[in-house]
């Protein structure tokens, strides 16, 4: 880096954990800082935070964060945001509110790509439009709805609305709060529904100009491309601003004298009226010492980390509740926490739960951690830290957000970094016995008087008791409205409606940068693999560059499981992991683990095939697990040993996993109700979607009921059961492993895995028939919720349609155009998704915290209709293409393109059909897109339907023959 643009590097240096060159900037004009990594990672990233401490509820700054992406100096679009989503390689585009920052990343592969979002996203924050209407879209405004009635809408307003009816989001929200009561943690960025509508436009504009300048901005660059470029880019936006004070500092808390209790109702179901939450929750010291984050971190993996961990194990063997609770340990804050409790314990009880956790805690720094424990704790978080594996979410994004837990408040940003030297010397320091992590217990929870206990307590008229208090607030805002006043409401309605229908000028879209086709590889990038054919078993080998790291799946043919037991095959497969062996117990098995490896997980694979019909299925129990070279043995032992021996005879543990596996589905229908919609509508087509609705669905929420009282009544048969599917599923015949290994290992990791294989059981179990319950065309779901979640779906597949990849490209238009025009823009819901599933021939529309009903079903509708009548110029057709052809390419790590290459040969989908996919969405047209409509219109005669929300919006559906499913 030798140009500084108007920077003074503070710091250059090497990053030895990552491999990286970090230098640390200042900007000379400004003050602005900018922390550039150059490292050997093609997935580029950039980021610009800024702090953004909010003094109240009113969800400002994430309001903000929602309209400063919409249109802005350079790029006068009504969404730039959108308008890059539909025609980007973009590998992460997104923002996201904090309770003490806003940030705004974006990521991507292709170099010119990468600097055509840099741009964008650098004029949306400091060069916004952010006139009135967007406040009013984004945030909140009045409307007077079909019965002429007052009410309120805006995508922040209704997304918090959803994130209030899920007791699990209010859990840690307050769980946060009332640690925090004196300091800007102590409100809600997001916003809190009831008080967001006390924003005023003025406070919104007021707040970007306060706190959205280079003098209070972090810019962050991670990947290989050019460190010097980084700095010009930058400048060119700096420079145009002076240096200017601005006070967004971060309080800290001032401890508490005592602990407090503090107790809030939550709306429950009346299935749920005996069932409450309770966190006891710590306050910690800064996140400026890594030393003390390190060790904390090892100690929550070492409480709460494992099926066997102390504490966890503690409050699920009491019986108080049904699942834990709490976040665990937090540390994005400027100070960190800790939380701990149990979901669905009995009203009343929340002292039992505190004394529990109070009572453990104690003993383990009195008699000491579990030295297995500790290795475990010690050794997962180092593998985790090495390896770096974030999914699908960039390596440099979650290196960026590490940075900023210290940056942000003036600290070193690369501390967080460096990992090696503080847990060198805490290895060093429990290898001489020092007792750490006990000291940590009784010095930061035992002997803190800084803890809050929050109860949650079910109320089943809460939610009816908040739409009353809504509708009696807007009747009063209605009434003190003289004649002048309600026209003035209807005139902003129609006005922000317009505005919203108005489409962009060609002139102004032309200024998005974009790719031209051009720009795209023509052939999909090859993933290196190998199937090797070794009746009964099969071998798919994927060379690849791992670091060091064995990514292992086993995987096993459910295909002779009997229907009445494949409901029980998702917690069979965590019975695995967790039950314990003929040799091991499950404490020392779980830990052993964790000290070994870097993880194993258990997964049902569930999938349609290529060409076989909507009656077949590829059903698969898959072990997935990883670990290093060094272990690779050790690893395969623990898979033969969890195969081969485990014991189901521990009633008490497998009840436990049933009520945590009840309690998680339960939690999941508000906040993801989406889900939930989109399960229900795949088991109407095809038996894959059966299976899935059955293993992951409502269906398997009503399972798992009836098997807690199964367990309850007679566990001997329910342990026949699990017998039975041991012997029926972990055989040899049909088995299948995948392997991604770096080149050189992959011969004696084969030789190692195949021995497993070959020593399975060589059982043939015959093939089962397995029923497809029928599900009803049009159900309604009533759920606790201020917001519903709606889902229409359709079978293309009797419509005498056939797949093309342009099919690919107009499904995205109608996600990216179509669906976040109508459903969101207009209707206020959070969030609409379309999803075609090209193998089986349908599509799926669902909606996510969405005020409306009957009119995005109406919408989902239509869709075919809007794809008949559009008129797509050129420029908006290629953008389709580019973003069709970004989420086909997707960027994925080592062992994501190991099991996806696995995947798609298991389904059947060759490089061939793949190869051919590509074409036809390179060389998509209209007339296709007109084609493909017509299959949508033709298929909505016969849509299917279903709604998740409270009950007097599902009595009000106009939907004929809906069917009810109470389901809490």
């Amino acid at each position: 880096m030798s140009p500084t643009f108007g920077f003074t590097v503070l710091r250059d240096e090497t990053l030895d954990e990552y491999a990286a060159r970090a230098v640390l900037a200042r900007h000379d004009r400004t003050g602005a800082q900018v922390l550039s990594l150059s490292l050997d990672d093609a997935n580029k990233v950039f980021g610009i935070s800024f702090r953004t401490p909010p003094a109240n509820s009113t969800g400002v700054p994430h309001i903000l964060e929602h309209s400063v992406l919409c249109g802005s100096r350079k790029y006068p679009v009504k969404e730039p945001f959108v308008e890059l989503l539909k025609g980007s390689l973009q590998t992460f585009l997104n923002a996201f509110t904090y309770p003490d920052k806003t940030c705004y990343p974006v990521a991507s592969t292709n170099l010119r790509d990468f600097y055509n979002l840099i741009d964008v996203y650098l004029d949306a924050v400091f060069y916004p439009r952010i006139p009135r209407h967007v406040f009013l879209q984004e945030g909140w405004h009045f409307e007077w709805n079909a019965t002429k009635e007052l009410t309120r809408s805006g995508v922040v307003f209704n997304e918090m609305k959803g994130a209030y009816s899920s007791p699990d989001s209010v859990l840690g929200e307050f769980s946060q709060r009332l640690l925090f009561p004196d300091t800007t943690y102590g409100v809600d960025s997001g916003g809190d529904p009831k008080v967001i509508p006390t924003l005023t436009y003025e406070e919104f504009k007021a707040f970007h100009d306060t706190y959205y300048h280079p003098s209070n901005a972090r810019a962050f660059f991670s990947g290989d491309d050019d460190p010097d470029e980084r700095l010009r880019i930058l400048d060119d936006y700096f420079s145009s601003f002076d240096a200017r004070p601005v006070d967004s500092h971060v309080a800290v808390q001032v401890p508490f004298t005592a602990p407090r209790d503090k107790e809030m109702p939550y709306a429950a179901a009346p299935g749920q009226a005996d069932r409450g939450f309770v966190t006891v929750n710590w306050l910690l010291p800064e996140t400026a010492d890594q030393d003390l984050v390190l060790t904390l971190e090892v100690l929550e993996h070492v409480l709460i980390g494992l099926p066997s961990s102390p504490l966890r194990k503690a409050l699920l063997d009491s019986g108080l509740g049904e699942d834990l609770a709490g976040g665990g340990l937090e540390t994005e804050l400027r100070q960190m926490y800790f939380s701990v409790g149990l979901k669905g314990i009995k009203t009343g009880t929340s002292p039992e739960v505190e004394k529990l956790i109070r009572g453990t805690l104690t003993w383990l720094a009195d008699s000491g951690l579990p030295a297995d424990a500790v290795e475990a704790g010690v050794n997962a978080l180092e593998f985790a830290l090495r390896e770096n594996n974030t999914g699908s979410f960039p390596r440099g994004l979650s290196l960026m957000l590490r940075t900023l837990t210290t940056w942000l408040h003036d600290g070193d940003p690369l501390s967080p970094l460096r990992f090696s030297g503080p847990l060198d010397r805490l290895k060093t320091r429990l290898a001489a016995g020092e007792k750490v992590l006990e000291e940590a217990i009784r010095t930061y929870l035992l002997d803190n008087p800084h803890r809050v206990t929050l109860s949650l307590v079910p109320d089943t008229e809460l939610d009816a008791k908040r739409l009353a208090e809504e509708r009696a607030d807007l009747d009063a805002v209605a009434a003190g409205l003289d004649e002048k006043g309600k026209k003035a409401i209807a005139d902003a309605q129609e006005e922000l409606r317009r505005l919203q229908e108005t489409p962009d000028t060609p002139e102004d879209l032309a200024t998005i940068p974009s790719l031209a086709l051009d720009d795209l590889p023509v052939a999909e990038t090859p993933i290196p693999e190998d199937m090797v054919e070794r009746a009964p078993v099969s071998l798919f080998l994927h060379p690849l560059e791992t670091s060091g790291i064995v990514y292992c799946d086993l995987g096993f043919p459910l295909s002779g499981v009997p229907d009445h037991l494949l409901p029980l095959v998702p917690l069979f497969g965590r019975a695995l992991l967790e039950l314990g062996t003929d040799r091991t117990d499950a404490v020392t098995l779980t830990r052993r683990i964790a000290a070994k490896t870097g993880g194993i997980s258990r997964e049902a694979l569930v999938a349609s095939r290529v060409g076989t019909g909507p009656d077949d299925a590829l059903a698969k129990l898959v072990l997935r697990g990883k670990a290093t070279l060094e272990k690779a043995q050790e690893f395969l032992d623990i898979l033969e040993e969890l195969i081969s021996g485990t014991d189901f005879g521990n009633k008490e543990r497998f009840a436990q996993m049933a009520l945590e596996a009840k309690s998680r589905l339960e939690r999941q229908l508000a906040p993801a109700g989406h889900a939930t919609a989109g399960s229900r509508l795949r088991a109407r087509y095809t038996l894959a979607g059966s299976v899935g609705e059955r293993l992951r669905g409502v269906s398997q929420l009503f399972y798992l009921r009836e098997l807690i009282d199964r367990i309850d009544t007679d566990y001997d048969a329910v342990r026949r059961d699990l017998e039975t599917l041991r012997d029926v599923v972990l055989t040899r015949e049909g088995a299948i492993a995948g392997l991604t290994v770096s080149p050189d290992a992959m011969a004696i990791t084969e030789t190692a895995v195949s021995g497993l294989l070959n020593r399975l059981p060589a059982a043939k179990p015959a093939p089962a028939a397995w029923s497809r319950p029928e599900v009803p065309p049009a159900e309604g779901i009533a759920i606790p919720a201020q917001v519903h979640y709606v889902g229409v779906g359709m079978d293309l597949s009797k419509t005498g349609w056939t797949f093309d990849g342009a099919n690919l490209v107009a499904a995205r238009h109608l996600r990216m155009a179509y669906l976040w025009d109508r459903v969101r823009v207009r209707g206020g819901a959070y969030g609409a998704f379309c999803a075609l599933d090209r193998l089986a021939g349908q599509i799926v529309f669902v909606s996510y915290r969405d005020p409306n009903t009957d009119a995005t079903i109406d919408t989902f509708r239509q869709a075919g209709r809007y794809l008949l009548e559009a008129n797509l110029d050129a420029e908006e057709m290629t953008r389709a293409v580019i973003g069709t052809i970004g989420d086909i390419d997707a960027h994925m790590l080592p062992d994501a393109k190991g099991h996806v290459a696995m995947v798609r040969r298991l389904v059947g989908d060759t490089p061939e059909i793949r190869a051919a996919m590509r074409g036809q969405v390179l060389s998509a047209s209209i007339r296709q897109f007109r084609e493909f409509g017509e299959a949508l219109e033709a298929a909505a005669k016969d849509a299917a339907i279903v709604v998740l929300g409270p009950t007097p919006s599902l009595d009000a559906l106009s939907v004929p023959n809906l069917s009810r499913l109470d389901v809490l």
